[in-house]
């Protein structure tokens, strides 16, 4: 899959970087600058947000959409963020290269069938509580309603377990790259929910064959309106790309040599 002149899947490994929400053209200006030298090729934000309590942070909206196309023209990043709702598909269609769906929207079917024509690749994560039957299934509603670039997300599932935000279903990424010939993207941040795991997940969908990763970012993660605790510094970030480098080639010559015939 291409998303201009940047490819997802294949040999190609693809980190897509941000702050949870669009709070202000700074911090999403320095954000992407950061990102960027550290070798992200999509940035990622988002102006609408779906948050559980309705005394949070909802996001800027139209005007986040703005300040995230004004980083594309200053950094060269791709843009991805979250649609929430099929009455704003063809707003956030004029502004995003990537059309997200949230983990709460998988199934939300009028969405997924507006995405379906909006001449965007979508990026559909898992929900909460989805089988990975589930995922596939609203995969396909995307393809059936005429959209074939869709990449999936395995964002971390809901379990017994609380130690962690969500529970990162690592075997989801080698079954789904099996049976499907969708590119798989992991989110760490969410399936961690805590920033020192990050990079330890990150690792293992690397590892695990992920075509790309949807990481948390933030300039002051202390100070972030959502998802602080889990958002890596500029930082953190970069050494988190530096660490990941020599798994990234060693999958590469193992993939290569296997198309060669040789030992995997």
């Amino acid at each position: 899959m291409h998303v201009g002149d940047v490819a997802i899947g294949g040999d190609d490994f693809a980190v897509m970087a941000g702050p949870c929400a669009v709070e202000s053209e700074r911090q999403v200006l320095d954000t992407a600058t950061s990102v960027a030298d550290s070798g992200a090729r999509i940035l990622r934000g988002g102006a609408y947000k779906p948050r559980s309590s309705p005394y949070s942070f909802q996001g800027l909206g139209i005007e986040g959409l703005r300040i995230l196309s004004k980083a594309r023209e200053y950094t060269g990043l791709k843009i991805i963020t979250e649609v929430m709702s099929e009455t704003d598909v063809e707003v956030v269609a004029e502004f995003a290269d990537i059309m997200q769906v949230g983990a709460r929207s998988m199934e939300n079917f009028s969405l997924l069938e507006q995405l379906g024509t909006c001449g965007r690749p979508v990026l559909l994560k898992r929900g909460m509580a989805a089988t990975l039957e589930d995922l596939l299934r609203s995969a396909q509603f995307l393809v059936e309603c005429g959209n074939p670039d869709v990449m999936l997300c395995e964002r971390g599932i809901r379990t017994f377990e609380t130690a962690t935000r969500n529970t990162f279903d690592v075997a989801a990424v080698p079954l789904l790259k099996t049976v499907s010939c969708l590119p798989v993207i992991v989110d760490p941040s969410h399936a961690a929910g805590v920033r020192v795991l990050v990079p330890i997940l990150a690792r293992a969908g690397v590892v695990v064959g992920a075509d790309g990763l949807l990481v948390e970012v933030h300039p002051q993660p202390d100070k972030a309106a959502s998802d602080g605790d889990q958002s890596l510094t500029f930082e953190q970030f970069a050494d988190m790309m530096a660490d990941l480098n020599p798994y990234l080639s060693l999958r590469l010559a193992a993939d290569r040599m296997c198309a060669a015939g040789g030992p995997a």
